[in-house]
């Protein structure tokens, strides 16, 4: 499993703003002491707690994941098929889902799940990809068109 994926940025995030963890708790509609496990990353934070957080900081999820020095993208958008941008991905990179499961140790069927979009990709999974393949978090869960590509 992946270590470490964001806790530097979010912590750094949050009090850079002078922000006390319980009102991250409160946006993010979680108890303080989850939200304190996942800014040491004791627990993995969801995706979907994460693409909070980098908006209402606004900032890139790839700025998060420290995967660039650049803060924000001025192309963002919502979430816009997720799914199809996984699923192109995997086949430029001439991957079955069988094959990118066996990257990610899970099974194919979650990554059915992911490109059909019933599931938002798990924040290991995307954190993984991302790192391995130098694509953009932002650019594969549809929130900007470009930069597809990162480092």
């Amino acid at each position: 499993m992946v270590n470490f994926m964001y806790k530097e940025k979010v912590k750094e995030l949050r009090e850079d703003k002078s922000i006390p963890q319980k009102d991250i708790a409160n946006i993010l509609g979680i108890a303080r002491g989850l939200y304190s496990q996942y800014e040491i990353e004791y627990t993995i934070m969801p995706i979907n707690h994460l693409i909070v957080l980098t908006n209402y900081f606004n900032v890139s999820l790839d700025y998060v994941f420290e995967f660039t020095n650049k803060k924000k993208y001025f192309n963002n958008s919502n979430l816009n098929n997720p799914g199809i941008r996984l699923k192109e991905f995997r086949k430029e990179h001439k991957l079955t889902q069988e094959q990118l499961a066996k990257e990610l140790n899970t099974n194919r069927s979650v990554i059915a799940n992911y490109e059909r979009e019933r599931n938002l990709i798990a924040t290991p999974f995307l954190y993984m990809i991302c790192d391995k393949y130098k694509i953009s978090a932002d650019y594969l869960l549809g929130r900007i068109d470009s930069p597809k590509y990162i480092k």
